[in-house]
């Protein structure tokens, strides 16, 4: 098991590609975790009772399917690159919505189903455009060691993110869900490509002369 890890690791630091689109989708699992930690004071500052947060759970569930369903119809109209960033782009969105209905709408509940929602929007997407770059960039002998490792990943961050959220949102909600919207435009900025140097750029032109 170890060893499947190691090699799906290797080939994802490898493929740049392939360790943006894994580094952001980690990056916004700790950004989900964040929020599912403030699910039950939401629930209870906006919905009527702790337990009621879940069903911000099921909206963004709901949702996530639901573009998913959008998406499938028109598989290469966007590319799934284009749609990871966009994606971290509207989780960090849903949750600024989040963190604006409990500052300046005192937590109406009408805002909060509508940023679950929007949430969920950018998360059922982001996993899909994830599995399709993991196909597209790693090898066919390897795609089990790192759909392995990737999900190895997720898995950790969203439990960090949990973690870290916990204290946090003890003390202050609103302090939990800027961390939350933080995390998820750092999970955006991960997407984007690092600018070439002028070497890489004069070697590619003499490549390209050849």
């Amino acid at each position: 098991m170890a060893g499947e890890l190691v090699a799906g690791m290797r080939v994802i630091v490898g493929r740049p590609a392939l360790a943006r689109a894994t580094v952001s989708s980690v990056v916004s699992c700790v950004a989900q975790g964040v929020f599912v930690a403030c699910v039950p004071l939401l629930g209870e500052r906006a919905l009527g009772g702790a337990g009621r947060g879940a069903l911000l759970l099921t909206c963004v569930a709901v949702s996530a399917l639901a573009a998913n369903v959008v998406l499938a119809r028109y598989p290469r109209a966007v590319a799934p690159d284009a749609i990871i960033r966009a994606s971290a782009l509207v989780q960090a969105a849903a949750l600024s919505l989040v963190l604006a209905a409990i500052l300046v709408g005192r937590g109406d509940p009408c805002v909060l189903v509508v940023a679950a929602c929007v949430l969920g929007i950018g998360e059922g997407p982001q996993l899909t455009a994830l599995f399709a770059v993991r196909h597209r960039e790693a090898p066919e002998h390897l795609r089990g060691q790192i759909f392995t490792t990737g999900a190895s990943l997720k898995v950790t961050g969203f439990a960090l993110g949990a973690a870290v959220a916990g204290p946090v949102v003890a003390r202050s909600l609103p302090g939990a869900l800027a961390l939350a919207t933080s995390v998820a435009v750092l999970a955006a900025l991960a997407c984007l490509r690092p600018p070439r140097s002028a070497s890489s750029a004069r070697l590619t032109e003499s490549g390209r002369e050849r």
